[in-house]
């Protein structure tokens, strides 16, 4: 398995407790969920890290707001942080009231967020 299946489970339970429509996709070893077509959170097993992270799309302020709690990283695939996303480690998610602080912060930026450019197939 390459995510955290159970922590897939808990954001899809609180996205439709919320009546969020979201769609899912599978992406470099993890899962993406989606609403509006574009990125909400994620799963990322962290080989460094050596676990599950959340990956949250909860723009550039908020990330300014939430970089100095310990359970919140930068977004870094590829050694350079990507901008307006944050690794949760599970620390930060670890409980239902936890988890749902995250998504909301995720849902909250989502009418502001750029969709992906599509691909030419």
């Amino acid at each position: 398995m390459a995510y955290d299946e159970y922590l897939a489970d808990r954001i899809r339970l609180i996205l439709k407790e919320k009546r969020t429509p979201f769609s899912e996709m599978k992406m470099m070893g993890g899962l993406c969920f989606k609403v509006d077509e574009k990125m909400l959170c994620g799963i990322h097993i962290d080989k460094k890290f050596g676990d599950s992270l959340l990956m949250a799309r909860i723009g550039i302020e908020e990330y300014k707001k939430q970089e100095d709690k310990p359970e919140c990283l930068p977004m870094d695939f590829t050694g350079r942080p990507m901008k307006g996303y944050a690794f949760i480690t599970p620390d930060g998610f670890d409980t239902e009231d936890d988890l749902d602080y995250w998504i909301d912060l995720c849902l909250k930026f989502n009418p502001l967020a750029k969709a992906s450019k599509k691909r030419d197939k």
